[in-house]
C-alpha cells in the first residue's frame, strides 16, 4: 500500500497544479492536497504523464497554476 503524503496546495508540484489530472484529494478549507507517494498524473498542459511530486520550478515549459478558487466577481461588476 502506497504512503499518503499531506502538502500545502502552494507547494510547486504537479499534484497542487489545476492543470494535473491524477488522483488526489484537495481540502479547499485547510488547503492541503493529499497523494499517495507514486501517484501519477496527465498534465494537461504539456499532455504528458507526470508524476504528482514532480517538482515543476525549473520546468520552462509548465505553466503552474494554484488549486486556490478563482475569488468571485463583486455584484455590480
Amino acid at each position: 500500500m502506497a504512503e499518503k503524503l499531506i502538502l500545502p496546495t502552494e507547494v510547486k508540484v504537479c499534484a497542487t497544479c489545476s492543470y494535473w489530472d491524477g488522483e488526489r484529494h484537495v481540502d479547499g478549507e485547510m488547503k492541503l492536497v493529499v497523494v499517495s507517494d507514486e501517484c501519477e498524473g496527465e498534465c494537461l498542459v504539456q499532455e504528458t504523464s507526470k508524476p504528482g511530486l514532480h517538482d515543476v520550478r525549473h520546468e520552462c515549459s509548465c505553466i503552474w497554476e494554484d488549486l486556490e478558487p478563482d475569488t468571485p466577481a463583486e455584484k455590480g461588476e
